[in-house]
């Protein structure tokens, strides 16, 4: 699918773009090791959305899996990066320069949400915009899967919002399930320890 006109934003398009014209910490070349997990215990089911899915590594091990996958980005870079991933590894996806403040627009429902790194770039006042649209695609009985970084990583070394399993509670309670939420590794290319996070499982009832 290609679908290069990007959709109208709150957010700015040129901070990440700037980000992926290089490589930027969190892209690893390779799928977070958290999402394979959670594939090889078949914890990822039906139709997946990759929100941030940045150049796709995660949405590409899911496609290659056999899902079918949606995988969006405010960055065109990002996407463009994806899209010719999944060309030279002969995989399907469709990937998306779309805003994840607005995931009602894009019209599909799923069975699994993933979030590599999202949710932890959101200001307060965008977490129930954000809520709302997850609500929005995600099927009743379909699984939200988040790794954000936790607030047990130290912030001496700068890096995006550290985030508490309160905040995450707090903000999934009514019509969410909390499955889990567990201690985790955030893979980055950085000079130091695995970044710590959460890995969390939550399911819209």
């Amino acid at each position: 699918m290609v679908d290069d006109v990007p959709m109208e934003t709150s957010r700015p398009f040129n901070t990440w773009d700037v980000a992926y014209e290089g490589a930027p910490p969190w892209d690893i070349g390779i799928p977070q090791d958290e999402f394979v997990h959670l594939a090889e215990k078949g914890e990822i089911e039906g139709c997946v959305l990759d929100i941030g899915c940045g150049t796709g590594e995660n949405a590409l091990h899911f496609a290659k899996l056999g899902h079918e996958v949606w995988g969006i980005d405010i960055s065109q870079i990002a996407i463009q990066k994806a899209r010719g991933k999944a060309a030279m590894r002969g995989l399907h996806a469709h990937f998306m320069v779309r805003d994840a403040l607005k995931l009602s627009a894009l019209g599909h429902s799923f069975n699994t949400v993933t979030d590599c790194g999202l949710f932890h770039t959101l200001d307060d006042a965008d977490r129930p915009v954000f809520l709302r649209g997850l609500s929005s695609v995600l099927l009743p009985g379909g699984t939200y899967f988040m790794l954000a970084m936790s607030e047990k990583e130290p912030d001496y070394w700068g890096g995006p919002r550290r985030i508490s399993q309160m905040e995450i509670i707090e903000t999934f309670q009514d019509g969410w399930r909390i499955n889990y939420i567990r201690d985790a590794k955030f893979r980055a290319n950085l000079d130091k320890d695995t970044p710590l996070a959460w890995l969390s499982s939550i399911t819209k009832e």
